[in-house]
């Protein structure tokens, strides 16, 4: 027993060794930096072995491993098997591809262990810096107020909670939705991203209560038929309140026409929430902005920094033009959180601008890339995907076997490979197969679709490693491997036996 201390035995997480903790820290240092500039080299995924799968599985340890051994065991068994979405031949969902800078910005956060749920200290006034750095990326107005969060499905719940909130015409808070006079309507085209299903069912709304209004040809909100869906609800005696505009669908890349939309809006009394986490930073490109002009009249909007500025997972952001209907959604002061007139308790509660109490130092790996980069090179990177996708559309109109599904309008591409002689369903099958062979081989990583009941191949370029050499390897690829299998069409085990499409 210690002199002085009333414990036979006080431990601490601490190593008893600073310089050996050092030494492996190092060692990780050097493993991580080797391990972004070889990713080319790397299969883009590769299926985990059976070996590895099972140690997984193992009881929770209850005796200590030395952290060097523990190291050994992820460098073996983790890093070699990644998502691969740092991969630049991985388009399969639009993903960001991370960076350097971002992942060293987390470890410092995490080695800093700030709680950004308030208070006086640094971390607080960085976060609400970097939110409001990416209200002047889009436009929004200074009244504009806003929060970070884990991802877009978490900002687009936000905005949609303010909406409700704001639009019910009564104190949702107080008195609940069941207390709401007229069922509230939202609205949103058929090409709607699926968070917006889960947020008006977790808002106590029920699924029915988004609308979804059939897409145009282009795959965007049909202005027509949303102001005739409207009238409809009116007559038959629900509340419309909101119309949800996509600004990059996730099927397609499609934007809404935002400003026809906030038209709409102003003349129906109705919020406008723009779900902007595909392309809202389209806005800092310099030949890709006019997309999405408009966007700036939302009166919220939710887009994603870990895509296309490449802060690794996860950090979104929902803004608010109303910043002060933020905090009516949202504050509260219990007697252990009042603030003090001075000390740490004196400085601002960002969790009354959200859901969260407890909140992590995510500011710091977006801050640290503007700071490093700054936005122009970041629009650069935005428009070098948009003329990446714009490239393999080219490809694909030009070669008589494939074939453009939707339009290319941003960085996603909808394509497949089509012999000419085969019906839908045998289409899908081959496709597919195209789909896994690539996976399996290493090569590149697509998703697949269905648009209007056809199925497709789906390649969403957002990351800054892809080169124009990687979108020619990928449509010979198609084209190689489609011409293997329609070879063998008389073979049908090869097809027929294909796994189950990846979503």
């Amino acid at each position: 027993m210690r002199e002085g201390s009333p414990f036979p035995r006080e431990e601490t997480l601490d190593p008893v060794d600073w310089s050996e903790v050092e030494r492996i820290a190092v060692g990780a240092v050097s493993d991580a930096v080797r391990y972004l500039r070889k990713v080319r080299e790397r299969p883009v995924w590769q299926p985990i072995p059976a070996e590895v799968r099972a140690g997984f599985r193992a009881c929770v340890p209850d005796r200590p491993t030395p952290l060097v051994e523990v190291m050994r065991e992820l460098q073996d068994t983790v890093m070699p098997y990644p998502m691969g979405n740092i991969h630049p031949r991985f388009w399969a969902w639009f993903m960001g591809s991370g960076s350097f800078t971002g992942a060293l910005a987390d470890f410092l956060a995490g080695v800093q262990g700030s709680n950004l749920g308030g208070g006086d200290h640094a971390a607080v006034h960085l976060d609400r810096q970097v939110v409001d750095w990416c209200r002047q990326m889009v436009g929004m107005s200074k009244t504009t107020a806003g929060t970070l969060v884990d991802g877009g499905s978490a900002a687009n719940l936000i905005g949609l909670t303010v909406a409700r909130n704001a639009m019910a015409g009564i104190d949702v808070r107080a008195e609940g939705v069941a207390a709401v006079e007229a069922p509230l309507r939202f609205y949103g085209s058929d090409q709607v991203h699926c968070c917006h299903r889960k947020a008006v069912e977790a808002l106590g709304l029920g699924n029915r209560a988004l609308r979804r209004i059939a897409s145009d040809k282009a795959y965007r909100i049909d202005l027509d038929r949303l102001r005739k869906a409207i009238a409809e609800d009116r007559a038959e005696g629900f509340r419309p309140v909101c119309v949800i505009a996509t600004a990059g669908t996730v099927n397609t890349g499609s934007i809404d026409d935002l400003g026809a939309l906030a038209d709409l809006c102003a003349a129906e009394g109705m919020w406008l929430h723009v779900d902007g986490c595909i392309g809202a930073l389209l806005s800092i490109a310099p030949r890709s902005a006019h997309l999405v002009e408009g966007l700036a009249r939302a009166d919220s909007l939710a887009l994603d920094p870990h895509k296309w500025l490449h802060a690794p997972f996860s950090v979104g952001c929902a803004l608010i033009r109303d910043g002060a209907l933020l905090r009516q959604a949202y504050a509260t002061m219990p007697e252990y959180l009042e603030t003090a007139p001075r000390g740490i308790a004196a400085g601002p509660w960002l969790h009354q601008s959200g859901p969260e109490t407890t909140r992590n130092f995510r500011a710091l790996k977006v801050w640290m890339l503007l700071k490093e980069h700054g936005t122009a090179k970041f629009g650069r990177l935005i428009d070098q995907n948009v003329d990446q996708a714009r490239h393999l559309a080219s490809l694909v109109e030009a070669h008589p076997r494939l074939t453009l599904v939707a339009p290319q309008v941003i960085n996603i591409v909808c394509f497949r490979y089509d012999p000419g002689n085969l019906d839908e369903v045998a289409c899908k099958a081959l496709n597919v197969e195209i789909m896994l062979r690539l996976q399996d081989k290493g090569i590149a990583v697509l998703s697949d679709t269905a648009l209007l009941g056809s199925h497709t191949l789906r390649a969403a370029i957002c990351n800054h490693r892809t080169t124009s050499a990687d979108i020619d390897l990928l449509a010979r690829e198609v084209v190689r491997i489609g011409d293997e299998l329609s070879a063998a069409t008389h073979t049908k085990p090869v097809l027929e036996s294909s796994p189950a499409t990846v979503k």
